[in-house]
């Protein structure tokens, strides 16, 4: 139930924020250029992250295989991530909770490599275990109600030694900054849409803390890539940080590697 009216409520708040295109090729530049024009910003940040990712985590595991890696895109959305890794020759499957053609699992029609849809969530992944190389959270992770339970899954279907991702969830130095941020999003989505979008208990973000715990309880070694911000990105962070009086949220690629 709470998953369904999470489902409903995350559509209704994108399709009025104007998310999406009917526009195949829209897809296909992400994440270097929305064609749309509406979240230029948003989408500098997310390609310095793939940027990021690419050149630190992907190339490096590609170099060290010499093969094609079996790969689950995590909340994937629209698929492009998949799109991107299936194009360097790579198995993919994009998971998620919604099949919408706009933003969600249903515009993997406008790609012509194919990304394998599959329509389910974190905590119960109709995957094989140890089938997989790489498992990537795009702009996702902060939406598990229960990190160690969601870990513990993605570690399921990973191969020992596998790698997994984390991209473009919110991480604080400290939960105060966090718990603020979550206040004033439920308080703004009341005031517009009716509903604080909080059907789900999500842990909504990550404190260098909160990773140690999931270190010590789940084995996983993690590090942390810092894409650099251009000018205007850090401006609009700094600001949105001041106006907001806490501590702006920083988006670095963290990698885990899983216990032997």
């Amino acid at each position: 139930m709470a998953l369904a009216q999470f489902a409903r409520e995350y559509r209704t708040v994108r399709r009025a924020e104007g998310w999406g295109s009917l526009d195949g090729a829209y897809y296909r530049h992400l994440p270097f250029q929305d064609l749309t024009g509406r979240f230029t910003d948003i989408w500098r940040i997310r390609a310095r992250s793939y940027h990021t990712f690419l050149h630190r985590v992907l190339a490096p595991l590609e170099s060290l295989t010499g093969r094609p890696l079996n790969v689950v895109d995590l909340g994937a959305g629209s698929g492009w991530l998949g799109y991107r890794l299936a194009r360097r020759g790579h198995w993919v499957a994009a998971v998620d909770l919604l099949d919408d053609v706009l933003d969600g699992l249903g515009a993997v029609r406008h790609y012509a490599t194919p990304v394998r849809p599959l329509l389910a969530e974190f905590d119960h992944l109709p995957m094989p275990t140890g089938h997989l190389d790489l498992a990537v959270f795009n702009a996702s992770f902060h939406y598990s109600t229960d990190y160690a339970k969601t870990l513990c899954e993605t570690l399921r279907v990973l191969r020992k030694q596998g790698t997994l991702v984390i991209l473009d969830s919110p991480m604080y130095r400290g939960p105060t900054s966090g718990m603020r941020m979550v206040q004033e999003r439920q308080a703004r989505f009341l005031a517009k849409y009716g509903f604080a979008s909080d059907a789900l208990p999500s842990e909504h973000f990550l404190t260098p803390a909160r990773l140690d715990v999931l270190s010590t309880e789940l084995g996983i070694a993690w590090r942390l890539h810092r894409p650099g911000l251009d000018w205007r990105s850090s401006l609009i962070r700094a600001i949105g940080g001041i106006r907001a009086r806490r501590e702006p949220a920083q988006f670095p690629v963290i990698v885990g590697t899983c216990p032997s």
